[in-house]
């Protein structure tokens, strides 16, 4: 076994390619190995392994070490098993970024939508008043109209991409392929991500999700999922949910109140 390791290249079972080009610690393959000077070097694809034979001074060590990339951390769980508040901490003692996926998609977006979207962040339907305005609310009706078309005005289209991220917020719909890229390579490849690293909370959420970051290369150096009994998150979700509809029933008692005194008022 020492004999194995003293002969393996600098970047032992990784990739050297992928190292150096993407600052990504990518497993190498036995099927994909190579040896240059004596030593053994393992490739993630047939492709790296001949970029590699046609240059392989330009991926080897040369004075000191080859610098390894800074710890990236993949933080999965159900929704209220607390994966925000672990990942705060930990990026904060570990110095590294805090990514909360879906906090991010909603960003994309807000410039637009104005509000953030999703299950969590729905509104109650407001009462229809237009059965009982009268002579009397013509005016606020006019100003009403008017400041609706105003609004209507400003209103800025969507792109495909923002309306596919505001699908995946609302219902769950899965993020294409070419959305992604715009998204996830980024925290690997630019900085100031490629050279501090981060914890990313709540990606990948889905296989499909997961088959992406494999397909590009894009290795996460530990994945942690956190697994909390459904009574557990029933008590941390529901309190505040149901504080949440209380609200909105109060507020729904005080618009039928305000809708029979305005009744009561165009009577007269």
């Amino acid at each position: 076994i020492k004999e194995k390791k003293r002969h393996m290249g600098d970047t032992k079972h990784f990739c050297p390619v992928s190292l150096k080009e993407n600052f990504v610690l990518h497993p190498g393959l036995d099927e994909h190995a190579a040896k240059y000077q004596e030593k053994i070097y393992y490739f993630s694809t047939s492709e790296y392994k001949d970029k590699f034979l046609k240059n392989p001074e330009e991926y080897v060590a040369h004075n000191e070490p080859i610098q390894a990339p800074p710890l990236r951390v993949c933080l999965l769980g159900p929704h209220g098993a607390g994966k925000t508040t672990c990942a705060r901490q930990i990026a904060d003692k570990l110095g590294i970024f805090h990514i909360q996926f879906e906090e991010y998609l909603q960003e994309l977006i807000l410039p637009k939508t104005k509000e953030k979207v999703g299950p969590d962040y729905g509104k109650e339907p407001e009462e229809d008043y237009s059965e009982i305005l009268s002579q009397e609310l013509d005016a606020f009706s006019q100003t009403v109209a008017k400041t609706e078309t105003e609004k209507s005005k400003q209103e800025v289209k969507l792109t495909d991409e923002e309306e596919a991220i505001k699908a995946n917020l609302m219902d769950n719909e899965a993020l294409p392929p070419e959305v992604l890229d715009n998204i996830v390579p980024d925290w690997w490849r630019k900085e100031p991500f490629r050279s501090t690293g981060f914890i990313l909370d709540g990606f990948p959420r889905t296989l499909h999700e997961a088959q992406y970051l494999s397909k590009q290369g894009l290795c996460p150096d530990i994945a942690v999922f956190i697994e909390v009994e459904e009574s557990d998150i029933l008590d941390r979700l529901f309190p505040p949910r149901l504080k949440k509809w209380k609200e909105r029933q109060y507020k729904k008692r005080e618009n039928k109140k305000k809708l029979k005194d305005l009744k009561a008022k165009i009577m007269v």
